[in-house]
């Protein structure tokens, strides 16, 4: 199954941890929330979603 990365900015905080253990460097803070700066680099390996405080973030399966 395919995954999509969705974030929640309600949820996030700000606080950076997602960034700053992205493997590819595509999560970047603006105005205090979680912003996804290329989703195509995505490699939806998780990191993120795991180190979230706040589950602000979520890989999501879909059906293809």
């Amino acid at each position: 199954m395919a995954k999509r990365l969705e974030t929640n900015s309600a949820w996030c905080k700000g606080c950076g941890i997602c960034a700053a253990f992205c493997p590819k460097g595509i999560l970047k803070i603006v105005h205090e929330k979680v912003q996804v700066t290329d989703i195509d680099e995505c490699l939806k390996c998780g990191v993120c979603e795991n180190l979230c405080p706040d589950f602000a973030i979520d890989l999501v399966e879909e059906e293809v």
